[in-house]
């Protein structure tokens, strides 16, 4: 006897619930943000906000918006990586804070690697990977032998990292200036291939294979968590890892894999934007990258899941660099920045509303159950009568 299949509405879904929730945090940040722009100076109000959102839009010609749109792209290459780094070890329990500092020593190795030893930009790639994937490990042991909160830990890492990697990068700089010299100079061989792309975006020489990169990799980290039986495993022993030793998984070895697999997307987030010759490292900085905790704004963003990390990621990026065409004279150019904050940390409520909704729902189709179950026992009295 064949049976219908019983669909769960898609109200219920909760990609679909994580999609809207998104949305309306989005929607919500900007308008907050417009009222900030209103309190300000309201005779620019509307032009700013119309401007962040535009972003390479403002520009007329569709050339220029090719161009700048690519560098758009550049840059959102290594925010999906913190992205993914991020939503990857909190699927299984563990909250990487440290997705900063392992973004640091993706970016010396990679830099070091290309710079002093003039490898091609495949090891180069790899060099920072691997970087990244020792820090995140790191703490994962700390955390699975000694039991220290990874939080802790991924903190104290991430300043060691940022010093240590401008030590080492001092030994690669100009001479004149604090910065690393020019990738494309000193060492062509060590920049990512463009394969063609870069003619899609009006000659930009920065739009390389990074971009289609990270698009394989979140879809290869969906995969991971969603079809494999590592992934299965990881999941269960964030859940309960005392629940995952019993059913013979070995959950330690779970942790320290996990936080290393978090730092190696870390680190190759580094490496694909630093290896376009996009930006140059400052060995005198003393500020950590914004990339690597914007990753966690994106990741929640995207509903903690890898291919809506792809597209919030991509957002955030967006309006982050359309405040640097705001009207300086009346605004900051960090109004953009207070924007995206704003955005983060409604972010928070992503969860919130998803609890509301389906408590909403639930009490919904309770009501319903019963009116149901009411009618029923009406006509069952009624049949009885007659």
């Amino acid at each position: 006897m064949n049976r219908e299949k019983e669909r769960t509405p898609l109200i219920r879904r909760s990609g679909f619930q994580s999609l809207v929730a998104s949305l309306l945090c989005i929607i919500i940040g900007l308008l907050i943000g417009y009222i900030v722009l209103l309190m300000i100076n309201p005779s620019g109000a509307g032009n700013a906000i119309s401007t962040i959102i535009e972003n390479f839009f403002t520009y007329k010609k569709p050339k220029t918006q090719l161009k700048y749109f690519g560098s758009t792209l550049v840059k959102t290459a290594p925010l999906i990586m913190c992205s993914l780094s991020v939503l990857f070890a909190y699927k299984a329990g563990l909250f990487n804070i440290g997705v900063a500092g392992q973004y640091v020593v993706g970016a010396g190795a990679s830099l070091y690697f290309a710079l002093a030893f003039g490898m091609p930009w495949y090891v180069c790639l790899i060099a920072a990977i691997l970087a990244g994937a020792l820090l995140g490990a790191i703490s994962g042991l700390l955390k699975a032998v000694c039991n220290v909160n990874e939080v802790i830990s991924c903190i104290m890492l991430n300043w060691i990292s940022l010093y240590l990697v401008n030590i080492l990068l001092s030994q690669v700089k100009e001479p004149t200036s604090p910065y690393t010299f020019v990738l494309s100079s000193a060492n062509p061989d060590a920049v990512l291939p463009s394969m063609g792309l870069s003619s899609l975006f009006s000659k930009n020489q920065y739009v390389t294979i990074a971009i289609p990169l990270a698009v394989i990799v979140a879809i290869l980290i969906w995969i991971l968590l969603e079809k494999t039986k590592l992934g299965y495993e990881l999941k269960a022993t964030g859940f309960n890892k005392n629940a995952a030793k019993y059913c013979g998984m070995k959950e330690k070895k779970n942790l320290v894999l996990t936080m290393a697999i978090a730092g190696g997307l870390s680190g190759m987030g580094a490496a694909l934007l630093f290896l376009t010759g996009f930006e140059q490292w400052s060995c005198t900085q003393s500020a950590i990258p914004a990339t690597g905790f914007n990753g966690i704004a994106a990741a929640f963003l995207g509903g903690l899941n890898p291919i809506g990390a792809i597209f919030s990621s991509y957002f955030i990026q967006h309006i982050t660099v359309g405040g640097a065409y705001v009207d300086k004279t009346m605004y900051s150019a960090q109004i953009s920045d207070l924007i995206s904050s704003l955005i983060i940390y409604l972010c928070g409520f992503v969860f919130f509303f998803k609890y509301a909704l389906n408590k909403r729902l639930d009490q919904r189709a309770e009501k319903k159950a019963a009116l149901k179950a009411e009618n029923a026992a009406d006509t069952e009295e009624g049949g009885e009568d007659k």
